[in-house]
């Protein structure tokens, strides 16, 4: 299952900005992990951010999302969708494979 997450601020930027370090270093973990594919700040980058995650269930991507520093002191809101991939080009469905595969 792929997952798509919009990341979305409550406040302004500037609200954010306490809690970016912190933000990162969730990112980071996450990428480490090979849950977060990809992820980066909207365009404006008032709006938030977007993550693209695979690997778990809905479940879990839920429990990672609250994790998030922004989510935990207020500052942004997740909206996720979970997608069942059905054309996938080749570069990509060979990653997925072996993202699934290493969670078996």
């Amino acid at each position: 299952m792929l997952h798509v997450l919009v990341v979305s601020y409550t406040g302004s930027e500037k609200e954010a900005a306490p809690f970016v370090r912190d933000h990162v270093g969730y990112l980071e973990r996450h990428h480490a992990d090979g849950v977060f594919l990809v992820s980066g700040q909207t365009v404006p980058s008032s709006q938030g951010g977007a993550i693209v995650a695979c690997g778990v269930d809905r479940e879990t991507i839920e429990r990672v999302s609250a994790e998030d520093p922004f989510v935990v002191n207020g500052i942004a809101t997740y909206s996720i969708t979970t997608i069942e991939p059905g054309r996938v080009h080749p570069a990509l469905a060979e990653l997925l494979s072996a993202t699934a595969a290493s969670r078996d």
